[in-house]
């Protein structure tokens, strides 16, 4: 254990984490995406597995040390629903809310659509796996600079 650091943040994922650049995508994902084969394509070609949690309180964890890109316009960009690209799942609404109170203002998201989203995704760094089965909870959270 070490003090101050959410448990969560496994070495695994504290590794991923710390070899990011500014400007580089960590993908996190729910249960439902296809994040071995996305993985293989990504910079790091790690698969970062979060079991048994949910989208929120892993996103929470990661945004206690992660900086979030204030420098681009788009720093979080989420999977927009096949069905009603215009809708916000709760997921969704939970995951940006953390992603809010850790960059203390508001975001307002890109939307990609399903191709979309995993031709970037596969242009990401690293994917962050969680056991959440709630469908559209895909983010990809651009790495900012510590200041």
């Amino acid at each position: 254990m070490l003090k101050s650091i959410d448990p969560i943040l496994t070495p695994d994922l504290l590794w991923l984490l710390a070899s990011m650049g500014h400007g580089d995508d960590l993908v996190v994902v729910d249960a439902n995406h296809p994040a071995t084969h996305i993985a293989r394509s990504t910079s790091s070609q790690r698969l970062i597995q979060l079991p048994g949690m949910t989208m929120e309180t892993a996103v929470r964890a990661i945004m206690s040390v992660y900086p979030l890109d204030d420098f681009d316009p788009d720093p979080v960009r989420v999977m927009a629903p096949v069905d009603d690209p215009d809708r916000v799942p709760d997921v969704q609404r939970a995951v940006l809310a953390e992603i809010e109170r850790a960059s203390g203002g508001p975001i307002a998201p890109g939307k990609l659509s399903r191709p979309d989203f995993y031709r970037a995704a596969a242009a990401g760094f690293g994917v962050v796996q969680v056991g959440d089965s709630r469908g559209y909870g895909c983010f990809l959270i651009r790495k900012g600079v510590i200041s």
